[in-house]
């Protein structure tokens, strides 16, 4: 198959949505597909990064002081490319942007649109001006419209396919986590690590690693660490880069523990399995994840985790199994007393990071790229790609396609307008 993916954010990104084109594209390839991805540009160029297999469009730079970057869509300098590439599915990874770019090409050719909905977009509005619960419904209507515009839609985790029927899509949902490395991650070297970052901090080691942004839940799991720490040996050590650095660093200081927090940075490849295999327990509190890709990165390192009940890592951790899952409500002191149980029960810890090791073996790449592949081969049965005979009935076909695509998104965009100002509930978790 020659498949298309568009996508809003990638390498050089760091963040779930990019490794997860990224991974997929080069296991789907591995499978025999050929893959395109189209992405925006970057102002540090990709190393080593093939044109055959990568398709950059302009972009706005550091949206409104995030770190991504938004792609514009321009599909006139696409059509070329994508024609001569010759698709037979269109792969969407946002709803909007490049997703309206996704769903414009899938209509003009006749193709199948698979879209992965990766991300609680009402949970990312305050990256935009005016945010306010009337842009949380408009985020969440907008990307339910475009799942019912789909021939498939892939969700990251079973919470996130239950909450979009909830929310109404009807398009038929397939539940498809980010597949991960496993021996990668097994092959971490914690020494490597405390030479290279020239360590020489208290053990033991408490983890984190994960984009630092406020979305991220990161004062709270700094206050749960930090109280722990006060009364206590050991290290917090968060691996990542974002504006939350700050406030972590603050509540270290406020309760007068800097010198027991190691902030490393931005780790990739060897760096960042090292630094999983020098912890001694993942922590994590986000409330906003599709998918637990870190928590099972960290499990494949045999490292035990202890998280909130929230979407994303309740499919991941398996309470007293790999580590423990704490209400959704707890309060940081209940997570920092999580933290002092597990080491305090030494017996506890090998049986979790057993488990941890049994859980990640599910979350296999391969594993994950086939049953996607499966998925490609049974929406084009669904959606068959037409005859592509350049003749006066085809023409007129495509120009059809094109015009029914325009509609479709101008009124995809109007209904989630009308429906955020008219107050239609909505689900919040």
């Amino acid at each position: 198959m020659n498949i298309c993916m568009f996508t809003n954010t990638y390498a050089p990104h760091v963040g779930g949505v990019a490794r997860s084109v990224e991974f997929f594209a080069e296991d789907l390839r591995s499978l025999g597909n050929k893959v395109l991805v189209i992405a925006p540009s970057f102002p540090e160029s990709v190393e080593g990064e093939d044109a055959e297999k990568v398709q950059r469009v302009p972009a706005i730079q550091n949206f409104n002081g995030s770190d991504f970057s938004v792609g514009i869509a321009v599909p006139f300098a696409l059509a070329e490319r994508i024609k001569s590439f010759q698709p037979d599915v269109i792969h969407s990874h946002h709803p909007y942007l490049l997703g309206d770019a996704a769903l414009r090409t899938a209509r003009r050719y006749g193709l199948p649109l698979i879209f992965t909905h990766h991300t609680l977009y009402e949970k990312y509005t305050h990256y935009v001006p005016l945010d306010s619960e009337t842009m949380k419904r408009f985020v969440i209507n907008l990307s339910t419209e475009y799942s019912n515009l789909c021939t498939s839609v892939v969700a990251p985790s079973r919470s996130i396919a239950e909450l979009l029927r909830k929310r109404g899509v009807t398009t038929p949902i397939e539940e498809i986590p980010t597949g991960i490395d496993l021996d990668f991650f097994r092959q971490g070297r914690k020494e490597r690590f405390f030479s290279d970052n020239r360590f020489h901090g208290e053990k033991p080691i408490i983890g984190h690693v994960g984009r630092l942004a406020p979305e991220k839940n990161l004062a709270y799991l700094a206050e749960a660490v930090a109280g722990y720490l006060t009364r206590s040996r050991g290290t917090f050590l968060v691996v990542g880069e974002g504006s939350s650095d700050k406030d972590i660093l603050q509540i270290f200081q406020d309760h007068d523990v800097e010198h027991k927090l190691l902030l490393a940075g931005k780790k990739s490849g060897q760096a960042l399995s090292d630094a999983y295999s020098a912890m001694d327990l993942f922590v994590f509190s986000s409330k906003t994840e599709t998918q637990g890709m870190v928590l099972v990165e960290a499990m494949a390192a045999g490292r035990p985790v202890i998280a909130l009940d929230a979407s994303g890592a309740r499919e991941v951790v398996r309470d007293g199994f790999n580590g423990r899952l704490l209400n959704e409500d707890a309060s940081e002191k209940e997570f920092g007393r999580a933290i002092e149980a597990f080491f305090e029960d030494h017996e506890a810890g090998r049986k979790w990071g057993r488990g941890a090791k049994k859980t990640a073996q599910s979350h296999s790449r391969s594993i994950m790229a086939k049953k996607l592949a499966t998925l490609y081969e049974s929406a084009l049965m669904v959606q068959p790609k037409p005859d592509a005979s350049p003749d006066e009935l085809v023409i007129l076909d495509r120009v059809l396609r094109g015009l029914k695509a325009e509609w479709d998104l101008i009124t995809e965009k109007a209904t989630a307008s009308v429906q955020a100002f008219t107050h239609r509930d909505f689900d919040k978790s």
